[in-house]
C-alpha cells in the first residue's frame, strides 16, 4: 500500500513538469523568463522534476514488488525526492519569476534532499540479502 504515496506523486510532479516546462517554452512566460534572464534556471527546473517524476515512478514499481528487507529504504527515497521537487524544483521555479530572495537558500537543501534519496536507493540496494530459493 505504501507505494501509492510514490505513485500519486509521480503522476503529480510529471504531469506538472510537462505543463510547467511547455509554459515556459512558449507564449507569454517565455518571454517573461528570457526578458529576466532566468529561463535557463526555469529548465534546469523542469529537468530535475521530471527526472525525479521518474525516479519516484520506479520507486513506486520497486516498493509494489519489494520484500520487507529494503522497503523502508525505498518508501524513504521516495519522500526526500518529494521533498527535493519541492525545495529545490519549486524554489527555482519561484526565484525565476521575480520571487523573494530568501527562498534562495531554500534551493541547496532540496539537492541534499534529492542525494539523501538516491541514497537510500544506494542503502535498499546494498542492504537486500538474496531470497532463498523455492
Amino acid at each position: 500500500m505504501s507505494y501509492r504515496f510514490s505513485t500519486l506523486s509521480a503522476g503529480v510532479f510529471g504531469l506538472t513538469g510537462v505543463a510547467l516546462g511547455a509554459l515556459g517554452a512558449h507564449g507569454p512566460l517565455r518571454v517573461f523568463l528570457d526578458r529576466m534572464g532566468t529561463h535557463a534556471s526555469w529548465e534546469t527546473a523542469v529537468h530535475y522534476q521530471l527526472i525525479h517524476a521518474l525516479a519516484l515512478f520506479g520507486g513506486a514499481l520497486w516498493l509494489q514488488q519489494d520484500n520487507a528487507q529494503s522497503h523502508t529504504r525505498l518508501l524513504w527515497a521516495t519522500r526526500w525526492w518529494s521533498v527535493g521537487i519541492i525545495f529545490f524544483c519549486g524554489s527555482i521555479y519561484t526565484l525565476a519569476v521575480g520571487g523573494p530572495k530568501f527562498l534562495g537558500p531554500i534551493t541547496p537543501l532540496g539537492g541534499i534532499a534529492f542525494m539523501l534519496g538516491w541514497s537510500c536507493v544506494i542503502a535498499a540496494a546494498v542492504g537486500r540479502r538474496p531470497l532463498p530459493p523455492n
